[in-house]
């Protein structure tokens, strides 16, 4: 079902099984598969994909070139950047160990989330499995293959934690026991990872 409000682009493929939400906006090429759910004030920029059975929040945007696959999942005000992957399967085969080609019986998707407000930067691929934390921030190209805590800044292949972010988007700088904003002077408590948590 898709609200009257909701624009599709001509060139884009949305089924008739998935729902989009009130104002969102789906644009050249775009595909949105069946049991997908896009909530309201979204944009689906050109050439995005969003898997079948894919939840996504109110107030995302997925950018052009970005794949979101059956599996993950993305809270609200999820920015998806430009050619990032969101992975589903851990152990990828196109065929199974007697030759024969793999159907969907053949597998299992693994599962994730982009939890409210993540940030995950273009070309950058999480594999499956993985949460990305409120808040949190993946820099452009990284490879995400664990978990990142929330507001967590990670970077790199394999990604690594490197600080932690603002509401804002900017490096949070720690002062004492708090974390505090230099751009608009907000401050957090946050508390450290352990040691297991902030290795690669």
């Amino acid at each position: 079902m898709t609200e009257h409000s909701a624009f599709v682009h001509p060139s884009a493929d949305v089924s008739a099984e998935a729902t989009l939400g009130m104002g969102t906006k789906v644009w050249h090429q775009a595909q949105v598969r069946e049991g997908a759910r896009v909530g309201r004030e979204c944009i689906l920029g050109k050439g995005s994909y969003v898997d079948k059975g894919v939840t996504v929040g109110d107030f995302c945007k997925i950018q052009n070139g970005a794949f979101v696959f059956h599996g993950f999942n993305l809270e609200d005000g999820v920015f998806i950047g430009p050619g990032a992957m969101l992975l589903n399967d851990l152990h990828p085969r196109a065929i199974n160990p007697d030759g024969s080609p793999k159907s969907d019986a053949d597998w299992e998707a693994g599962e994730g989330s982009i939890r409210y407000g993540a940030a995950i930067g273009g070309g950058a691929i999480v594999l499956p499995g993985v949460t990305v934390g409120r808040m949190a921030l993946v820099g452009a190209g990284a490879v995400v293959t664990r978990d990142v805590p929330e507001r967590g800044i990670v970077t790199g292949n394999p990604a690594r934690l490197r600080g932690f972010a603002c509401d804002c988007g900017r490096p949070l700088r720690r002062r004492g026991s708090a974390y505090t904003c230099p751009h608009d002077g907000r401050s957090f408590e946050i508390a450290e990872p352990t040691e297991a948590a902030a290795r690669p």
